[in-house]
């Protein structure tokens, strides 16, 4: 696989054991596997997700991350069996050992360079919908439901950075009451408040999901990934701030390959050649 140059000494990971993944034509999809538990995470889900979106930054391969699950949900959250019941057991240190790499997850999913799509297949309930909320597109199927609960677990709704993006994607009221009371919201609603980019009919999603990725995959990899960081760094700026680093970062893209081939491409009457560059 084609890796960045500044890849250190330690080799990619070759394969997962905890999830579905596979690269083709610059999109990476990453399948949540475990559709008898509705694809319950697991301290290895996590720490492979953790791992994966570690790596995936060095891939030149990889130019948009779709994250979906197989048979009736996307993801139900973290396995009452064999995470919530373990933690009971665990002392403190272990117990925030195991939150800080929740919160991994959602860090360095804001963090990745590549476009993350959620293509919800079902129901992504605690934190399988806060990772539906770390990604930079939700497309849902129609059946499909999101559900902050964790105050129905006797938990602070603010969990893995739910409390700190939702509010800024819908808004503080209705942030509030998915946050309080944990409700599911079906995909008609999501898509009415901006929870949800699009939904389709249940059948509809694979393709509807390709679609977006294999447009994002043949773009300017390199203007997404800047306008990608802009949004993440700039919610908490003042507008002199988010100006100034608006100000370099044009500055910057004004001299990558890519906006020399638009205007190339411009003059001579045909579609750009995007490099990612």
């Amino acid at each position: 696989m084609p890796m960045s140059a500044f890849r250190g000494s330690a080799s990619p990971t070759q394969s997962w054991n905890h999830f579905g993944f596979a690269v083709n034509d610059g999109v990476a999809t990453l399948t949540f596997d475990r559709p008898q538990k509705l694809n319950a995470l697991t301290f290895q889900v996590y720490a492979d997700l953790r791992d994966l979106l570690t790596e995936l930054p060095q891939r030149d391969d990889v130019r948009v991350l779709v994250i979906t699950g197989t048979g009736r949900g996307f993801s139900s959250g973290g396995d009452v069996s064999e995470i919530i019941g373990e933690l009971q057991k665990m002392d403190p240190r272990d117990l925030l050992a195991f939150a800080r790499m929740t919160g991994t997850v959602t860090q360095r999913m804001r963090d990745c360079p590549q476009p993350i799509i959620a293509s919800v297949n079902g129901v992504a309930a605690g934190a399988g919908a806060v990772i539906a909320l770390a990604a930079d597109l939700r497309i849902l199927a129609r059946s499909a439901t999101l559900s902050f609960l964790f105050t129905k677990v006797g938990l602070s709704g603010g969990d893995m950075g739910a409390a700190y993006l939702l509010p800024r994607l819908i808004g503080l009221g209705r942030a509030t009451e998915l946050l309080l009371l944990g409700e599911p919201v079906t995909s008609d609603r999501a898509l009415a408040i901006g929870l949800a980019n699009a939904a389709v009919e249940d059948n509809e999603l694979s393709a509807a999901s390709s679609e977006v990725a294999a447009r994002l995959a043949r773009g300017p990899a390199l203007a997404y990934a800047a306008t990608k960081m802009l949004i993440s760094k700039q919610m908490d700026m003042n507008l002199g701030a988010a100006l100034e680093l608006d100000t370099m970062t044009q500055a910057l893209l004004m001299k990558s390959a890519d906006h020399a081939e638009f205007y190339a491409a411009f003059r001579e009457g045909r579609e750009p050649k995007w490099s990612g560059r």
